[in-house]
């Protein structure tokens, strides 16, 4: 019995469920109530704009150095639990700093840790899950109904506390996620011995690669006033904090869905699809969010992010999941990965800027950047299958 495959299957699947969880009640602390902590800080939104970028700038050269180590020693589940170790101790030091510079130095040290976990679990999950062949979508999809209890749960608790202490949410949430990813199961991977490495540039040169990574970058960081100042705008506007995190749940959910019938969709539905009705998502999202919807039309728009993050995201790591060679997995989530931060930190930091020039028109140059996404993505949906 304890070696049947479907328990072992089924075992592998809880562990990673878990693990998502974890780490996405992580970023749904993190992302909407991060920005309000670093202003009771007495951060301006311009300097708020550049400690939003550092994890993006950072992540440039965490990712590809962490993700290499991790496939030439084939070690995922090892470097993911020494990078949770990490990031957690990270937070935890921002606590105590004290200045817009201590806090950014913090910061990007703190990311260095953060960044790569995320393109290893991916690799981890979609090496493992292929394994135990079961769907992508419905396990990953764990990790966003986290996010929507953590940033609900963060915006419920954090009305009773002063917003200097609301980091103390998002360094428990990381103890959290560490020992989730301490429980993971271990991985069975090949010895990495005397084994020939892929070629590395040959990769790079996977046709589409190119245009698939630049569409989901720009579409992706065409979330950057979205992730830096919607909780800012709406706490303006007079929302509380429980139904900011609940315009953030609504969104996520939206996500949810998209990922619970991923497995299901039609044979035409390939990455380069999904890329594209992405790309459109988005656009139509910031047009509307540019023109200062009424609170009640939120919820509506927050709808979308079904497509402008979730569609996006099934498209990019489908596509890098396909192309990879064998070897190289989480290298290649890790090239994905920096291409998003870096066209992320480029966005964070203009978008901070923006924000405090324009307010809510900041949301029109990010819809011209995702409709430049939107031809990028067109053109890996011409690609033969």
């Amino acid at each position: 019995m304890l070696h049947d495959p479907q328990i072992i299957a089924a075992s592998f699947v809880r562990r990673l469920a878990l693990f998502y969880a974890a780490l996405f009640v992580v970023i749904g602390i993190q992302l909407p109530f991060f920005p309000v902590w670093l202003q009771a800080k007495g951060l301006d939104a311009q300097m708020i704009g550049f400690v939003l970028a550092a994890p993006m700038v950072v992540r440039v050269f965490a990712i590809p150095f962490v993700t290499r180590i991790a496939d030439r020693r084939r070690m995922l589940r090892g470097v993911i639990v020494a990078a949770s170790c990490a990031a957690a101790a990270g937070n935890l030091a921002l606590d105590f700093s004290q200045g817009a510079m201590a806090i950014l130095i913090v910061f990007s040290l703190a990311s260095m840790a953060f960044t790569p976990i995320m393109p290893l679990a991916e690799a981890y999950a979609l090496r493992g899950l292929a394994r135990h062949r079961r769907a992508y979508g419905p396990v990953r999809l764990w990790g966003s109904a986290a996010f929507i209890a953590g940033s609900l749960g963060a915006g419920w608790i954090g009305d009773s506390m002063a917003p200097r202490n609301l980091i103390w949410l998002i360094v428990a949430a990381a103890g959290a996620a560490t020992l989730a990813a301490a429980a993971l199961a271990p991985a069975r991977e090949a010895a990495g011995g005397g084994a020939v490495e892929p070629p590395y540039r040959g990769f790079l040169r996977t046709p589409g690669f190119a245009a698939a990574t630049a569409a989901a970058g720009l579409i992706q960081a065409s979330h950057a006033v979205y992730y830096g100042f919607s909780s800012l705008d709406w706490k303006t506007a007079g929302l509380d904090g429980t139904v900011i995190g609940a315009l953030w749940g609504i969104g996520v959910l939206a996500e949810i869905t998209l990922f619970a019938v991923s497995g299901r969709l039609p044979a035409w539905v390939t990455p380069g699809a999904l890329l594209t009705l992405g790309g459109a998502g988005a656009v139509l999202r910031w047009i509307m969010m540019a023109l200062g919807p009424p609170n009640v039309a939120l919820p509506l728009v927050q709808c979308l992010h079904g497509l402008s993050f979730g569609a996006t995201h099934l498209g990019a790591i489908g596509f890098v999941a396909r192309a990879a060679p064998a070897g190289m997995a989480a290298t290649a989530q890790g090239n994905l990965a920096v291409v998003l931060g870096g066209t992320m930190a480029a966005s964070m930091g203009l978008s901070g800027i923006l924000y405090g020039a324009f307010g809510d028109l900041a949301y029109a140059a990010m819809a011209l950047m995702a409709a430049t996404g939107v031809l990028c993505a067109l053109l890996v949906w011409r690609l033969p299958r």
